[in-house]
Formats: structure tokens, sequence, C-alpha cells
């Protein structure tokens, strides 16, 4: 049976590189279905452009940012496609025949929830002119600048939590995917162009971010009695990530400590925990 593919982008004040990736998309052979970009908290012109350059598009705007967790997770709903590939406001397919290649892997493999590829980036220098990105293999996380999601496998599961607002809904998802059952893979057969513009990026933001969702997570998805030490165990682990990086991180640490506390009713309220054995699967992956 055929398949369609939506393409869904969230972006806030990057309109250069918004116009860039769209140009790219316009030459796709054959086109999506469907692409649905939503202007996150926009105060540049990236709503006046898309409006008047590529007035085909499904344009969602959220007047106050939201985070691009969020973002997706309404796009996800909303989407049309039996495919939905995910792309950053300053990444691209450099294949434009990449749909072709794409829906033929999802036939063939009705376990499959997530596809994603190499991606050449600006902020790993070396994937610029690397040839051999390795051979197809199960993964525990994805990128969302360049990955591929079956929307019926989507609707089954929690999805995209988008209290996190920004950071590690990846590999939450693939946490959801692999515990149920089904597939996170990783297949050279294209590549992604990710340009990372460094505008409105902050490291250690990230991993503050990065390291509460990670602890929302856990309390979310992992069993008891193993939930326990594995919160720990995870709170500890990005302590001696923040120590390595300096004072400065150092003494910032206990901000998402205080977050993450402070979210942890919301979590509990939410919690669907999965069995130990299908945590353990996604745990082993790399």
């Amino acid at each position: 049976m055929a398949m369609n593919v939506s393409i869904m982008i969230t972006t806030r004040n990057r309109v250069a590189d918004l116009r860039r990736t769209c140009s790219v998309l316009e030459q796709l052979a054959p086109p999506p279905m469907e692409v649905i970009i939503t202007a996150d908290g926009c105060t540049d012109d990236t709503v006046a452009w898309v409006k008047s350059e590529f007035p085909a598009v499904r344009l969602i705007i959220n007047e106050e940012g939201r985070g691009s967790v969020a973002s997706r997770a309404r796009m996800m709903r909303e989407a049309q496609g039996d495919l939905v590939l995910a792309l950053d406001d300053d990444s691209y397919p450099e294949q434009l025949d990449c749909l072709a290649r794409i829906i033929p892997l999802f036939q063939a493999r009705p376990k499959l929830a997530v596809l994603h590829f190499p991606q050449r980036s600006d902020e790993y220098p070396a994937t610029l002119t690397q040839k051999d990105f390795g051979p197809e293999r199960l993964t525990r996380s994805f990128a969302n600048s360049g990955a591929v999601l079956r929307r019926s496998i989507y609707g089954t599961l929690p999805g995209f939590e988008p209290r996190f607002f920004h950071m590690f809904e990846e590999p939450d998802y693939a946490l959801q995917c692999v515990g149920a059952g089904y597939e996170v893979l990783f297949a050279p057969i294209l590549t992604i162009r990710h340009h990372y513009t460094p505008k409105a990026r902050s490291e250690l933001r990230n991993h503050q971010l990065h390291s509460r969702n990670e602890f929302w997570s856990c309390l979310m998805r992992c069993p008891f009695p193993q939930v326990l030490f594995l919160v720990v165990w995870r709170a500890l682990s990005q302590l001696r990530y923040a120590y390595r990086r300096g004072f400065a991180w150092l003494v910032r640490e206990p901000r998402w400590w205080w977050q993450a506390l402070l979210g942890a009713p919301y979590c509990l309220r939410k919690r669907r925990a999965m069995c130990w054995r299908g945590y353990r699967r996604w745990l082993n992956l790399k």
C-alpha cells in the first residue's frame, strides 16, 4: 500500500535558516504530501515570510514560545501523512529523492517506528566530508533534525512530552518504542545536512534541560523498584559531567535539581511504567 510523508519543522527567530531549508524542500522529488511549520514565539519576520513565500505550508503560530517538544507533539497529532519527517529549521536531506528511499523500509518493516540517518553537521566538522557512517543498526535514540516517525505507532504511545519544553524528547520516545517492541533504526540510506546554527543555543542551558527531562523520563517510564536506583544514578552522572566542565557549571547544577523536584508530582500523575525487560532492552542499545 502506498504511504504518504508529511514534513514537520519547528522554528524560532531563524528565518534565514528556514529559508534555506524550505528552498531544498521545494525541490524534493517526489514531494511530501504536506509541510507543517510551527513558528514558536517568533518575533522576527518568520511568519510574514512563510505566508508570502511558502504559502502552501501548514503554518502553526505560537504567539508565546511553547518549546520545540510541545510544537512537535502538536504537529505529530495534526499531520496527515503515514510517515512524518522531522527536521530542524537548519537541517534538510541532501538527496532530493529521499522520500522514495524512506518509504520502502517502512513498508518492509512493520515494527519500524523511527528511522534516522547520518548527519553532516557543523557541530562536528569531520562529518562534513565523512564517507562511511557505519552499518544499519538499532539504536536507543535519534535526532529530530533528521528522523522519520511512523504516525500510527506514535498514536499508540505517550509520545513527545510537552512539559520537557526542549531536549531529551528523542531518547524518551525511543524508550517508549523499544519498550513496546518497536524498532528505532539508524540507516545510512541518505544524509542530513545540519548547519547547526549557534543562534538561540546555550550549551549550559541545554545540559540543564536534558538533565531535568532525563530525570522526569525515569519517573514516568522506569518500573519500581529500579526507578529508585536509576533516578539517583542519572543525577550523579550529570553532576560528574558538570564537574568536568568546571566550577561555573557545577555551581549551577542545583537549578535543574529544583526544577526536577517541582515537576515530580506531574510526572508521577502521568507515570506509565513499562516492564523492566523492555526498559533494560533500551538501556543496552547504543
